[in-house]
């Protein structure tokens, strides 16, 4: 072990910007956070500004340290995690962006993802990348930003423009211009990377007319990517793990044996599934992912994205008013023994998977005279636990593996309803360990392993513990009918927008 005292966690979230110092112990010792604005120019489209990204993440950095009294000698390392696939092209002389960044959510280049499968692409595609041809990745993102922006393509041609997910803007940002680095988690959700070769890919480039100039260099996930800068805090400490958010909470959640699994309730909700060293192709229209790749040795995860989680209660909140807070949400929906018949489909930014489906849109099914705003409120966190037990069944059916128990994680995992009611789903427990902060946690991992801060995995395994543990307490004929219900719902919702973009 090191002789300083903690590891510096920057987690760059959709909604906000964190710093969290952790001890050896895995415990936390102090929590900055900063929210920043959400930018929705029109329907569908969902963009930040990257300078409110920087801003938001470097003041909590600055703030986290005051708050612990810790200096720089007091930070053996900086690990960086944050949201995946939201994409930046900034100018590499002046470090100005060309555009704000489009956001993991935003499907405006959804047309452009249709005109590409009729070409035959999409097989092509998932082969190389494990992906779908999706709004949701950041290669149609930067498509678009080059063909939109006056200039764009020229710069990029030039070699004088810079792309980066979100990892990548941070890491130029911290090392004062100077490193343009990714990880391979982070490269993974391009559709510009090639899981097999474990590089970027010429052809991918061709499909999407995208200038290999423009590409960060690819590292590992636990290695020194370069230092602070001298004006910056921590000033010089080495900026040594890098992870998008979903596998850096996988690895935050010792999940390091094949089959393990975690589920990240978020403003998303995303399940992540490690299947080892191999890359397993979906038959049931998940994601293979590269999980990471420390010491040289990649493994690999199975993933399902649920675009809208957390945000669907923030919804309730912020534009039907309904609740003040998700605390009081949490109340109401545990007044209810259930949801009335009510069915609450969440796709307000379209569907992940297994559906893949950009024209869907939200849907409230199954509304009586009797429903009321509890009804309401219950039916939005049953909407979240029936994405995810969708997925888990996809997953089990790729892997061959029974899940013997669901990980979880993130804000939403604090809502003891939603747990119970997926327990009750899942009919397997759902296991939420006593620090959920386990994406910033991944993200310390990876940097205080590759410092010596931690010795092995074994030390990550030792400090992950239990917090509580639910059980099914339903039974599987009453959740079969409630299931049934769920999925007449999710139809009704699917393809609301044709592909002009009016209501059917």
């Amino acid at each position: 072990m090191t002789k300083e005292t903690y590891i510096l966690a920057l987690d760059q979230g959709t909604s906000s910007s964190r710093s969290i110092l952790f001890d050896h112990g895995s415990r936390i010792v102090a929590v900055a956070q900063k929210e920043f604005r959400q930018i929705y120019p029109q329907p569908g489209w969902v963009e930040h500004d990257p300078m409110d990204i920087w801003a938001s993440q470097s003041a909590t950095a600055a703030d986290v340290l005051a708050r612990a009294d810790a200096g720089r000698d007091a930070i053996a390392a900086v690990g960086l995690t944050n949201q995946r696939e939201t994409t930046l092209l900034w100018d590499r002389e002046t470090g100005k962006p060309v555009y704000n960044a489009i956001v993991w959510q935003d499907r405006r280049t959804a047309d452009y993802c249709g005109e590409l499968k009729r070409e035959g692409l999409e097989d092509t595609v998932a082969e190389k990348t494990g992906l779908r041809l999706d709004p949701y990745f950041s290669g149609t993102k930067i498509r678009w930003i080059l063909d939109q922006v006056d200039g764009a393509r020229a710069k990029a041609e030039a070699g004088k423009l810079c792309f980066g997910t979100v990892d990548s803007w941070l890491l130029w940002q911290l090392t004062g211009r100077t490193a343009h680095l990714t990880d391979v988690t982070n490269a993974s959700r391009t559709l510009l990377f090639n899981t097999r070769t474990g590089e970027w890919d010429d052809e991918l480039l061709e499909i999407f007319n995208i200038p290999r100039a423009i590409l960060p260099e690819l590292r590992s996930c636990s290695e020194v990517f370069g230092r602070v800068g001298p004006k910056l805090h921590p000033a010089g400490a080495p900026i040594a793990g890098i992870a998008g958010d979903q596998q850096a909470a996988l690895f935050g959640q010792a999940c390091f044996r094949p089959g393990m699994a975690k589920n990240t309730y978020g403003t998303g909700c995303f399940l992540l599934m490690n299947t080892g060293e191999k890359a397993i192709p979906s038959g049931n229209n998940l994601l293979t992912t590269v999980a990471w790749r420390v010491d040289g040795k990649t493994e690999y995860a199975l993933e399902g994205s649920i675009f809208i989680a957390g945000a669907a209660v923030q919804w309730v909140r912020d534009e039907l008013k309904m609740v003040g807070s998700a605390e009081e949400l949490d109340r109401l929906a545990a007044s209810v023994p259930d949801a009335g018949g009510l069915f609450l489909v969440p796709a307000f930014a379209g569907l992940g998977a297994p559906h893949w489906d950009p024209y869907a849109r939200g849907i409230a099914a199954g509304i009586s005279r009797g429903t009321n705003r509890a009804h309401f409120c219950r039916a939005v966190l049953e909407g979240i636990a029936f994405q995810s037990v969708d997925l888990i069944a996809c997953m089990e059916k790729d892997s061959g593996i029974e899940l013997a128990e669901l990980r979880v994680d993130g804000g939403a995992s604090k809502s003891e309803p939603l747990l119970q009611f997926q327990a009750d789903l899942l009919g397997r427990p759902v296991v939420r360990p006593k620090n959920v902060e386990t994406t910033a946690l991944g993200a310390a991992y990876h940097a205080g392993l590759a410092v010596g801060f931690w010795e092995s995995r074994d030390d990550i395994v030792n400090n992950w513990e239990v917090d509580v543990r639910f059980e099914r307490k339903r039974n599987a004929d009453e959740m079969s009918r409630l299931r049934a219900g769920w999925n007449r719902a999710v139809e009704r919702s699917r393809g609301w927008e044709n592909a002009g973009g009016e209501a059917p």
